[in-house]
């Protein structure tokens, strides 16, 4: 499956931001180097990634309009994780109470909602290894160790 969309601005990063502040991310170090992941995704890296991750995306348009309406898109983050030697993110999802909360007309089942997530950590994933292997040229200061899990 593909989506035939064009790709969205990228998200503006937040150089202040501490990811340990995320359930789902646990980073060692503290130098995120966002204001050089900022430009990295400015100068085309982002396009890149939303084009390579739509070619296989099993969402739909439909889906995307939800994403688009919620504005999604600019509440990922990446960061810089200097001890695994990875760009790290935090992908945005819908809410588990999203029916309680009545927050888009068009969501009306639990499969839209976890398609939806999973498309978005789907493209976090892209996002972050087109940045790791063709934008970023520093080094890290430590040796990542052997047993980390693959993202």
């Amino acid at each position: 499956m593909s989506l035939d969309v064009p790709a969205p601005d990228p998200p503006e990063l937040q150089p202040a931001f501490d990811p340990e502040e995320y359930d789902d991310v646990d980073v060692q170090g503290d130098e995120y180097r966002r204001e050089e992941l900022q430009e990295y995704l400015e100068e085309g890296a982002w396009e890149r990634a939303f084009n390579e991750w739509a070619e296989h995306s099993d969402l739909g348009e439909r889906e995307w309009r939800i994403v688009t309406d919620l504005e999604l898109v600019r509440r990922f983050d990446f960061f810089w994780d200097d001890f695994a030697d990875r760009v790290g993110y935090h992908a945005p999802g819908l809410p588990e109470d999203w029916k309680e909360r009545d927050i888009h007309p068009a969501l009306d089942s639990w499969g839209t909602v976890s398609g939806i997530n999973a498309g978005l950590t789907e493209l976090g994933q892209v996002v972050s290894e087109v940045l790791k292997e063709e934008y970023i040229e520093w080094e890290s200061a430590f040796d990542a160790p052997d047993d980390l899990p693959d993202f």
